[in-house]
């Protein structure tokens, strides 16, 4: 097995909603502001080549909705998904599954893309099977207010139409053996059923991150993202989490931390902190 990291690009968002209750004085500690109150993230996916299996999992924002739309999260930076995959001698057919760890916009939006003729969409990978799970998928298509200009049809429904979608089958809150060495924890606090990927890699384990933790800045367990459907779920899930990932020494994958790609964690006076940060490359 080999693990690649894939830039997509970074984007911007308000640092009041990535913070929920947490004062700026305090956040705005790790996670700086411009003069808008907008912090800039990162949009990391990870491919796993593993035998005859290229997994990519998350796909960023991808690039087929309008300039309005995308005026509002001021993307920024020369990554795409196509140019990272072509560093690493890959091509966008060669991709055999796309794990989804949710389907809000800026994690499957480049799962779909314009067709030829421009007047309707089609899945980026055409020989790739999708994979979601069952309850997130129908939380999606069928979306509450709070979360619909986060589900946008357009990067959904062609996955399912072209018959390229399956689910995960979620077994209590864990499922093991996804694929080979790759397990999926399920968390409901940000949004229904989003799957945590823990990847058995060069005899550690690499949890991809998705929105359970965000960036190094949200490992103090108040620091839940205004996003967040039910934040005291989060509270919950996150503790529990973060409390295994440093006992077990995981190495925690942040997929949208802009400076930190990877960190381990330490018990502290104050709780579960930051132990070290570090690029992918460095550790593996």
């Amino acid at each position: 097995m080999q693990i690649h990291v894939l830039n997509t690009g970074y984007f911007k968002l308000d640092g009041g909603a990535m913070f929920g209750v947490v004062p700026k004085s305090l956040w705005s500690r790790t996670n700086p502001t411009d003069v808008n109150n907008m912090c800039s993230w990162a949009l990391r996916s990870l491919l796993i080549e593993d035998g005859n299996r290229l997994i990519l999992i998350d796909t960023g924002m991808g690039d087929k909705q309008s300039d309005k739309f995308f005026s509002h999260y001021y993307l920024h930076g020369d990554d795409s998904l196509e140019k990272s995959l072509k560093k690493l001698g890959f091509h966008r057919d060669d991709i055999t599954d796309v794990f989804l760890t949710h389907l809000h916009f800026d994690h499957c939006g480049g799962a779909v893309e314009w067709n030829e003729q421009k007047n309707g969409f089609r899945p980026s990978f055409k020989n790739a099977t999708y994979w979601s799970t069952k309850d997130h998928w129908e939380w999606a298509i069928n979306p509450n207010d709070r979360e619909k200009a986060s589900f946008l049809k357009e990067n959904i429904a062609p996955i399912e139409e072209s018959g390229q979608l399956k689910f995960i089958e979620k077994k209590g809150n864990y499922t093991k053996d996804v694929f080979d060495n790759f397990d999926v924890l399920f968390v409901d606090g940000h949004t229904e059923s989003m799957m945590i990927p823990h990847i058995k890699y060069k005899n550690k384990t690499l949890v991809f991150m998705a929105d359970l933790l965000p960036s190094v800045g949200h490992i103090p367990l108040p620091y839940v993202m205004g996003y967040d459907t039910r934040p005291l779920i989060t509270l919950k899930e996150k503790g529990i989490f973060l409390n295994q990932a440093m006992n077990e020494k995981y190495v925690l994958f942040l997929e949208h931390d802009a400076v930190n790609e990877c960190c381990t964690l330490k018990d502290t006076e104050k709780g579960v902190r930051l132990d070290e940060s570090f690029d992918f490359k460095s550790m593996f």
